[in-house]
């Protein structure tokens, strides 16, 4: 086994600094707006993996569906030696694209990237000990700031599972694709996931679940302010609502005061006022036509070389590559 190498770039300091500056400025704003990164400590992740657990939630199942059918394909049409994955998690559906390309021979080394070091240097553990003589050097970091950090070297191919772009409203979607298109040089491949546009319903049910999982994994972004910033917030006073809007074509979750009350928030010597039935957004999941993400990602110089959807069309894989420009 080669020992894992993970390079940290979220020091306890700079991640307080980071939060401090999403909350001050997000609660100044109207409406109220905090980012959802802040879901994911160790309780947030838990909930999300529940959550893909969830009848209604059918991204993570729609993806690896997709990836078992055309990962032989995947693997080489990338022609990659090297997998780079954003957003990696526990990386367990990294394991389909891993066993894909060291059964071509061509395996030699994995870049997880990722904010939370625990789950990462986890993961990375587990990885190293299954490939022999693969070479894993993790990267925590946070998208916004650290892709210029990612390991040089190899055919690479991204990987950015999940739907995580849909994260991003279109302005700041074309700067992060921007900003990543940048990292990689020509022939690098990008495999991104996108949940696709469909029946409002669905959608809706997907993120607002009778169990209340969701409930709970969105009300964990006020206990991650309450733990990291010493604030009061009462979560059991704010209820988690889900709408589709239209015009941007997203899902969003929103929570909703259910009284007037005001919020202390120690560390920043903030007193925040909520209104009975004010509503603040925590996170927006954009939803894609398949005509438009190839133009997308042309856009920022990479070019689609194929285009996958599962069988019931909800989900849909693209293969790009990093050309000259």
């Amino acid at each position: 086994m080669i020992q894992p190498v993970i390079d940290n770039h979220l020091d306890p300091t700079w991640i307080e600094r980071a939060l401090q500056a999403d909350v001050s400025e997000g609660l100044l704003m109207s409406p109220k707006e905090l980012p959802p990164k802040w879901f994911y400590d160790d309780r947030g992740s838990e909930l999300f993996e529940q959550i893909t657990h969830l009848p209604d939630y059918y991204p993570t199942r729609r993806e690896r569906e997709i990836l078992e059918r055309e990962v032989d394909v995947i693997a080489e049409r990338s022609g990659a030696d090297t997998v780079v994955e954003l957003g990696s998690g526990t990386s367990e559906k990294t394991r389909i694209v891993l066993d894909a390309l060291a059964a071509t021979g061509r395996l030699e080394r994995y870049v997880p990237f990722d904010n939370s070091e625990a789950t990462l240097m986890h993961a990375a553990d587990a990885l190293a000990k299954a490939y022999e003589g693969l070479s894993v050097h993790g990267v925590v970091g946070d998208f916004e700031y650290h892709l210029n950090h990612i390991p040089v070297g190899g055919c690479r191919m991204y990987l950015m599972l999940g739907g995580t772009i849909g994260n991003f409203l279109p302005a700041d979607r074309k700067k992060f694709l921007a900003a990543l298109a940048n990292t990689m040089v020509a022939g690098d491949t990008l495999l991104m996931g996108f949940d696709l546009l469909k029946d409002r319903r669905r959608l809706i049910a997907a993120y607002d679940d009778p169990e209340g999982i969701t409930a709970a994994f969105n009300r964990n972004v006020l206990a991650v302010i309450n733990h990291r910033l010493d604030a009061d917030f009462v979560l059991e006073q704010f209820e988690h609502e889900a709408h589709f809007d239209t015009g941007d074509e997203c899902i969003e979750m929103w929570l909703c005061s259910t009284r007037d009350q005001q919020v202390t928030i120690g560390k920043l010597g903030m007193e925040v006022g909520f209104g009975a039935g004010e509503r603040m957004r925590t996170e927006v999941s954009a939803k894609f036509r398949p005509e438009r993400i190839g133009p997308e990602l042309f856009a920022v110089g990479l070019v689609t070389e194929q285009l996958w959807t599962d069988a019931q069309g909800d989900f849909a894989l693209s293969l790009a590559r990093r050309v000259e420009r």
